[in-house]
């Protein structure tokens, strides 16, 4: 790390400042009853005070820890107030968003055989599983943007087959989907927790922006699909539900 050298700030003589000394009250003025470092208060010519001078180097003086700047090549430049503690668990979300997607893969295919035949499912779990790798791809550029190390984890084989002898296969497997949404807002929220632990607003933001609302929208949408293939039952009803996601639009989560 290394402390940057500041240029002289504006003074008095500066000719884009006043050189009237009466015009400036003392360096250190009290805002909300504490001292502001780095500001001067302007006055005008009847006493009044016109506003704050704002000194950018003098308060970088006083605050190395902003003015740190990494010369080792492998420290990040742009990492600014972001925790090792956000930096896992941006990690760790990462990794649920893969294993979702290759869940949702193993669906696909299974949906696709051609003795199933359920070529709606299919294409309806093909599309949950890109977004999900997509979602794992946002977080990856965020946990770069932030100046954190993207480090990809294992993910476990799904279950490859989704018969049930009871619900049958497309009932089922929309209620593993269900529990996979459920389980992966939980996951955000659990993300967002550590964000408010560590003071973190802009990850806050971040994820309560881009991914809170529409998990809570995928978990509405699937619910209704498993209350629609309740009350079709198997077989026909089955096969027109399967033409609907088919030719219809599906909801990913």
């Amino acid at each position: 790390m290394a402390l940057l050298r500041f240029p002289p700030s504006l003074s008095a003589s500066s000719p884009r400042l006043s050189s009237n000394p009466s015009h400036f009250l003392a360096r250190k003025p009290l805002i909300g009853g504490k001292e502001v470092h780095g500001v001067a208060m302007a006055k005008g010519s009847g006493g009044a005070i016109t506003g704050l001078v704002f000194s950018p180097f003098e308060e970088l003086k006083l605050r190395p820890e902003v003015a740190m700047v990494p010369v080792e090549a492998d420290k990040s430049l742009a990492r600014f107030k972001y925790s090792e503690k956000c930096e896992a668990a941006v990690n760790e979300q990462i990794n649920v968003e893969y294993n979702n997607s290759y869940i949702y893969h193993a669906m696909y295919a299974y949906f696709d055989r051609d003795n199933i035949a359920l070529r709606g499912f299919a294409k309806f779990f093909k599309e949950s599983s890109e977004e999900e790798r997509e979602h794992a791809e946002k977080l990856m550029e965020y946990q770069n943007k932030r100046g954190g190390r993207v480090k990809l984890q294992s993910i476990l084989m799904p279950v490859s087959e989704y018969d049930h002898s009871e619900k049958g296969d497309a009932l089922y497997a929309m209620e593993l989907s269900l529990a996979l949404e459920k389980l992966t807002n939980e996951k955000l929220l659990h993300l967002q927790k550590v964000a408010e632990q560590c003071k973190d607003v802009e990850l806050m933001n971040y994820i309560e922006s881009e991914f809170l609302g529409e998990q809570v929208e995928a978990i509405k949408k699937i619910s209704e699909f498993i209350s629609q293939l309740r009350r079709v039952g198997p077989g026909h009803g089955v096969w027109h539900f399967d033409q609907v996601l088919l030719h219809g639009d599906g909801v990913h989560g």
